[in-house]
């Protein structure tokens, strides 16, 4: 038997903002500043393989091996400039640096048209609002810089929580902090396993953002799959 929900759980990467332009394309503004002139079609392949190589050998911001999300990401953007034959050990430095502490800037993200509406009707319905989410300890800065922090109770990151989804300990730490039972619980995320299966699995509503409306995973039941965050408060008033 289901409890009423109380608390909505978030993921944010492509569910409440996404990045606003490609990585090259932020890459070579930064490089450009500092007088390089690179093509992003280079810098990006160059970053794929540089981040790919970084979370297979660290994963979750090498938290297991005392990494952590500056120095993790420091040693990506370093690796992706060499790759691009920038080998200057001072250029590189500053490349980190800058990038690293300008990421969490609003210019370099997108919030949906639909998620500080939601977030509000949702807080309006007597919901609380938790963060989960894949990502380092610079979001509470991205969300500040966006307008978002305020709706916010509690933000939870793989890097805080040394546990990335879809390891369920991460929501368990989760459900510590609303001091909440799973029943009483929902989570929404646009990723299939991390978000809508690693929840249902603890017992927590999950509910599937799918904005393309692809249809993929039809093991899903309509009533937890929305296109857009605007369906999310009639369906939570049903379990209030």
């Amino acid at each position: 038997m289901r409890g009423a929900v109380r608390w909505v759980l978030w993921d944010v990467k492509d569910t409440l903002l996404k990045v606003r332009h490609s990585v090259g394309e932020q890459y070579c503004s930064e490089a450009s500043r500092l007088g390089l002139d690179l093509p992003p079609s280079q810098v990006e392949t160059a970053f794929k393989q540089a981040y790919r190589r970084q979370a297979k050998l660290y994963p979750n911001y090498g938290m297991a091996q005392g990494l952590g999300g500056h120095s993790w990401w420091v040693a990506v953007v370093k690796d992706t400039f060499s790759q691009c034959g920038v080998q200057d050990p001072a250029m590189l430095d500053k490349l980190s640096f800058n990038l690293y502490h300008n990421f969490k800037n609003a210019e370099n993200w997108e919030v949906f048209p639909d998620s500080d509406r939601t977030l509000r009707s949702c807080i309006a319905m007597g919901l609380k609002l938790g963060v989960v989410s894949n990502f380092d300890n610079r979001l509470e800065g991205i969300l500040h810089s966006c307008g978002l922090l305020p709706h916010f109770s509690f933000l939870l990151t793989s890097e805080g929580a040394k546990v990335a989804k879809p390891d369920a300990a991460i929501f368990h730490q989760a459900l510590q902090h609303c001091g909440a039972p799973a029943s009483s619980v929902a989570h929404v995320g646009d990723h299939y396993v991390n978000d809508y299966l690693t929840a249902r699995s603890l017992g927590i509503s999950g509910y599937l953002l799918d904005r393309q409306s692809s249809t993929q995973h039809t093991d899903v039941p309509p009533q937890y799959t929305i296109s857009s965050l605007d369906e999310l408060p009639a369906l939570l008033e049903q379990n209030l």
